[in-house]
């Protein structure tokens, strides 16, 4: 039986002018919205561009334009910040693909306080981009920055953490809550008695309120699993807020009875470390992110489960996210979660081989 391979014909305004009876400029003025044209020409012009899939080649009009584009990345700075080293690896990779069609991009750091984020978010405030990408790090002064920034009418992508109260702009990162749930599934994976919980979260001495917030969208999320799995063994939980930047905040009495840790954050090695030292047995450990140190913890059998937010994948889509709206001018989803990912000592070495 003779196969046929559907050969796709590459559409010009050339060819639609000559299809169509009409002239070149005529098509020109279609396609580019600039009016003067007959209802019938539109209509003409408009079913043959369905027909044969015309699309405009914005690239090439760019280069003939020479046309530039900016756009600002404004974000923690990452040194000895390992979570926010990720993120730019991504940027950094989209930056490099899309240079040649014209894109550069602008990196705008700021310290772990409010005091540096407001200094930054000012000079932001006076530049003029193309894009900005952005990690709404404290709650209120990221409120008030994108009320702000939002009247310039230029597209916004935030990673990281997400403030949907800010409508038109777009997010790239995980579903908190639903992160949470997993997390619950996780510690119950299982256990077949009654057992007890602790949730330990570890926030900074001065923490922001956006982080925060994802932290108790993951906690809610935690408690919903096990609230929708009657079915379950009795969990007991127990929750105990330390900072991780004061040392010895965490006594063997705190891990009495304890069967299941649960850290809402990237922070677990802390917990791991004083399991390891301490030589605490049989307690599964679940938390956040692929650190460094999270993963010496995980190979040494101390931490169970990581669940994975993808922060350099963020960095990237997020670039990619404002070329295609900036620069193509397509229409983009502005909800994207990230696919959870579960890292286990298997998989994760799995991955190194």
């Amino acid at each position: 039986m003779v196969k046929y391979l559907k050969v796709r014909i590459i559409i010009t305004i050339k060819k639609i002018a000559k299809i169509a009876n009409v002239s070149v400029g005529t098509v020109d003025r279609i396609i580019h919205n600039r009016g003067q044209v007959t209802e019938e020409n539109i209509a003409k012009v408009q079913t043959i561009i369905k027909e044969y899939g015309y699309k405009k080649n914005i690239f090439a009009s760019n280069l003939a334009f020479n046309k530039k584009f900016k756009f600002a990345v404004f974000l923690p700075k990452n040194k000895n910040v390992e979570y926010w080293q990720a993120p730019i690896v991504g940027i950094s990779k989209a930056a490099e693909e899309l240079a040649n069609f014209g894109i550069s991009i602008d990196y705008l750091y700021f310290d772990y306080n409010i005091s540096s984020f407001k200094k930054t978010a000012t000079k932001v405030l006076k530049m003029d981009y193309d894009g900005l990408l952005f990690a709404p790090i404290f709650y209120e002064e990221s409120v008030s920055f994108l009320k702000e920034y939002k009247k310039k009418n230029t597209p916004i992508v935030m990673i990281d953490s997400n403030l949907p109260e800010i409508d038109g702009v777009a997010y790239i990162g995980q579903d908190s809550y639903q992160s949470g749930y997993l997390g619950g599934k996780l510690i119950s994976y299982g256990i077949k008695n009654d057992s007890n919980v602790l949730i330990l979260k570890i926030t900074r001495n001065v923490e922001s309120t956006s982080r925060t917030n994802v932290f108790l969208q993951r906690i809610k999320g935690f408690y919903a699993f096990f609230n929708d799995k009657q079915n379950l063994p009795k969990f007991n939980f127990t929750e105990i807020s330390i900072k991780y930047d004061i040392e010895n905040q965490l006594n063997i009495n705190m891990f009495s009875g304890i069967d299941c840790v649960f850290i809402p954050n990237s922070r677990v090695y802390i917990v791991a470390k004083f399991i390891k030292e301490n030589d605490l047995q049989g307690i599964r450990v679940v938390g956040y992110e692929l650190l460094k140190q999270n993963l010496e913890y995980l190979n040494d059998g101390i931490i169970d489960f990581l669940i994975h937010q993808k922060p350099e994948e963020q960095g990237y889509m997020g670039i990619n996210h404002l070329y295609k709206k900036v620069v193509l001018k397509e229409t983009v989803t502005d909800l994207h979660h990230m696919q959870l990912e579960i890292i286990v000592q298997e998989n994760y070495t799995a991955t190194k081989l």
